[in-house]
């Protein structure tokens, strides 16, 4: 066991002495949960809109202070006609056009109803509808008075459930949980290991007294530690930063977490297995590890709405089944038994990533 301590506290020292790893192993997940946190947002802010209609309508004038006032939207334009919103688009200098038909008012009083017509910049489709969605429910809420109504539609009433302010935060924040505990339990364990291969000290360390799977695991324990310190330091953050609440038990939040963290360094020594440079390693866990934990866990495109073969693929990453469950626990406030599927997943996949790991590293050694 002494020699065990001995092994873990070199590796802790060799952490400390490289600024470079400290960047990558402190720094960046505060970056990167703050980017993700206020930076990158599906958010509807700052809507630049244009105005296409008669001002002196009274009607029309009232649902145009309505859309200015909306803390969301700013009436960028008035316009007689339609022929301006194409090059206005092109010089980013609206994002959608709201046009009233000619005597919107009178039509409005006389058969109830009158006709408004979105254009909006198809060239990013999902902003658009986003926008249009939104403008459509003021400009409904400003007519719903009984008697009147737009032909844009009066949406039904929504009632969102724990996020009533669709804050994209609440989405993003479990998943660079993900992110990050995956980055830098898999990819700098990897390369510790690989860095004692390809400088041939290796070998030194497997005739002394301690075991291989110990000298493994002492190599593993610095970056289970700091992911646990990184974990605490994102939970605060999202928590009194970007106020994301915490709903459900943080015991189990910590416990699947901590699990996730030992799937993550089964990847790492997968990785050390098959990789004999730290470029190669880098290039593993860049190209076939953060690439595909960005795309098919959910964290910025549902997994539902993939084709079905790359939602069977999407299953065999394990910060899917994780960023799942910290959204039922932080955002829903779920317990144990809401995910016992997703933690049984994600604990097979634990066992089978450090058994397969653990056994390749000792026949390649």
């Amino acid at each position: 066991m002494k020699e065990f301590l001995s092994f873990t506290k070199k590796e802790f020292r060799h952490i400390f002495r490289d600024r470079r790893t400290i960047l990558i192993v402190l720094v960046m997940p505060v970056v990167q949960i703050i980017l993700f946190g206020f930076a990158i947002s599906t958010e509807i802010n700052n809507v630049r809109i244009d105005i296409v209609g008669d001002m002196t309508d009274p009607t029309v004038r009232k649902l145009v202070q309505r859309i200015d006032n909306n803390g969301y939207l700013e009436v960028k334009g008035i316009f007689t006609g339609t022929d301006v919103i194409s090059e206005r688009f092109r010089r980013n200098e609206s994002d959608m056009a709201v046009c009233f038909e000619d005597d919107f008012d009178k039509k409005l009083d006389k058969k109830g109803s009158a006709t408004v017509k979105l254009i909006g910049d198809g060239s990013d489709p999902n902003s658009a509808q986003i926008i249009a969605n939104y403008v459509t429910g003021v400009i409904s809420s400003g007519t719903g008075d009984g008697k009147k109504e737009t032909t844009a539609g009066s949406p039904l009433p929504v009632k969102y459930m724990y996020n009533p302010s669709m804050l994209s935060s609440y989405n993003f924040v479990p998943g660079v949980m993900g992110l990050i505990l995956t980055l830098i339990c898999s990819m700098m364990t990897a390369i510790s290991i690989v860095k004692e291969k390809e400088f041939g000290t290796m070998e030194l360390l497997l005739v002394s007294p301690v075991k291989p799977i110990w000298i493994i695991i002492s190599k593993a324990v610095p970056y289970f530690v700091l992911s646990t310190i990184n974990l605490v330091t994102i939970l605060l953050l999202s928590r009194f930063v970007m106020h994301v609440p915490i709903n459900g038990s943080l015991l189990l939040l910590s416990a699947v977490s901590l699990t996730f963290i030992l799937t993550s360094l089964g990847i790492g020594l997968l990785i050390s297995v098959i990789s004999s440079t730290q470029k190669t390693a880098l290039l593993i866990s860049g190209m076939g590890l953060t690439m595909p934990t960005m795309i098919f866990s959910g964290i910025i495109f549902p997994c539902e709405s993939m084709p079905e073969i790359l939602q069977w693929f999407s299953d065999i990453i394990p910060a899917k089944w994780y960023i799942i469950m910290v959204k039922k626990i932080m955002i829903e406030g779920a317990g144990f038994s809401f995910m016992i599927k997703e933690y049984t997943i994600l604990l097979l996949m634990t066992l089978l990533l450090l058994g397969t790991s653990i056994r390749l590293f000792k026949k390649r050694l």
